[in-house]
């Protein structure tokens, strides 16, 4: 069955999604001045679409592209108000409004989903991918439909998946090249009881850290390393202090690009499939814009002095075989759904 995303008094998430849904009605009834620009023409339906990363980050450049698609689609009749860089919460917060209908669209990582099914910690197990080309044809496929179809009943709906990136450790310390270089590894881990088992299995401690306080730890040696995409490793300047970064693509955590169940309801049939539409659209977009901003991060980085380090193919099998413990006690009861993202071609 599936479960709210947080539990927590149900008479404050009430009075929140009321206040948030109001918010959306007088968008509709009484367009502000921030909304629309002179002589535009005043929509039938405005919504609110939340993303927690910067404005000009490759998510955020994609929900404005949904907006933009869906606009000219519908010839004006609807309006997409993005809001970025968490005004309007922070992740579990904006995943959890758009289920209660306060926030009409948003772009969520997977991880805050497992409360609402524990099937999507499949998607977050560790090497579960032979590259970016096998995860795309895995969720691209029928096995990403079978996991957007297990929102249905949730309060949300699936609209498209959006790229995040492959995640790679990195350490002040030395070139991981092998699985006993990493051992004995203070590594900063988000607060994940799995990506904590993970760096565990691969014989490090894991160190539960806030992300705003990675940079002062790797500076002060609290931690020796820490893990994260190409993108997040540059804006939060983690490459000063900690210069060396292993390529093992540990995790490819994709995210969701969601409507609110109880706006999707408001819908005509044909506004519904536009928007659909227009959000497998805006993903592709995203996609290409995070291969891009990756490529051109490890281009500047590797000219300030970054050492990079990847794994031949002997070694990523060790490391994928250090891990196994972690498939077990998070998802014994998926592994066939595992078997069959490994046998996808």
């Amino acid at each position: 069955m599936n479960k709210r995303i947080i539990k927590i008094g149900g008479a404050v998430l009430l009075a929140g999604a009321v206040i948030m849904a109001s918010f959306s009605f007088f968008q509709k009834e009484n367009p502000s001045d921030s909304l629309f620009s002179s002589g535009e023409q005043t929509p039938e339906y405005v919504f609110t679409y939340a993303d927690n990363q910067p404005d000009d980050y490759p998510t955020t450049e994609g929900a404005k592209k949904f907006a933009e698609l869906v606009w000219e689609r519908t010839e004006g009749r609807i309006k997409i108000k993005v809001f970025s860089g968490g005004e309007m919460g922070n992740e579990n917060e904006i995943a959890e409004q758009v289920q209660y209908g306060g926030i009409d669209f948003a772009r969520v990582s997977i991880m805050t989903l497992t409360d609402v099914n524990p099937k999507f910690n499949v998607l977050q197990l560790p090497y579960l991918y032979r590259d970016e080309t096998h995860m795309w044809k895995v969720l691209d496929g029928a096995i990403g439909d079978e996991f957007m179809n297990e929102l249905k009943g949730s309060g949300v709906v699936a609209l498209s998946w959006y790229d995040a990136g492959a995640r790679h450790f990195y350490n002040t310390k030395r070139p991981i090249e092998r699985v006993e270089d990493i051992r004995k590894m203070r590594i900063r881990v988000a607060k994940s009881d799995m990506m904590a088992a993970v760096v565990e299995a691969l014989g490090a401690k894991a160190v539960p850290l806030a992300y705003s306080d990675v940079y002062a730890a790797l500076e002060t040696g609290y931690i020796d390393g820490a893990e994260n995409n190409w993108p997040s490793y540059e804006t939060m300047n983690h490459y000063e202090v900690a210069k060396y970064i292993t390529l093992d693509a540990h995790s490819r955590i994709p995210e969701l690009q969601l409507a609110s169940q109880a706006t999707w309801d408001r819908l005509s049939e044909k506004d519904r499939e536009i928007i659909k539409q227009c959000g497998e659209e805006s993903a592709t977009y995203e996609r290409q814009i995070f291969t891009e901003r990756e490529q051109n991060v490890r281009d500047r980085l590797i000219k300030a002095g970054c050492i990079v380090t990847e794994l031949s193919p002997a070694e990523l099998v060790r490391f994928r075989s250090a891990v196994m413990t972690v498939y077990q006690t998070y998802c014994k009861d998926y592994i066939d759904v595992v078997n069959q993202i490994a046998q996808v071609q």
